[in-house]
């Protein structure tokens, strides 16, 4: 894996930040992102975009990088952290 991917995964791009809606952490995205966290579970961050879009989220960034199919995800990643308000 290289560095650069990594710091991609992890820091996103500084320079567009990703608006976060509170509202958009309903339960059902809450619980999936904690299992995807807990479990390292990358294969399930599809099923993330896809209830975050159910909740509400119109966030073209957040949603294309959870459904990347070659992104390389790490515990860190930038969309994962947002959703569950890590900072």
């Amino acid at each position: 894996m290289q560095l650069s991917n990594i710091l991609r995964e992890v820091f996103g791009n500084p320079f567009r930040p990703v608006p976060f809606a509170s509202a958009w952490r309903s339960s059902d995205v809450l619980l999936l992102a904690e299992g995807i966290y807990t479990d390292r579970a990358w294969d399930r961050m599809p099923i993330l975009a896809d209830a975050l879009q159910e909740a509400g989220c119109d966030s073209a960034d957040l949603l294309n990088h959870l459904r990347d199919p070659d992104a390389t995800h790490v515990r860190g990643c930038w969309a994962l952290d947002l959703v569950l308000g890590k900072e």
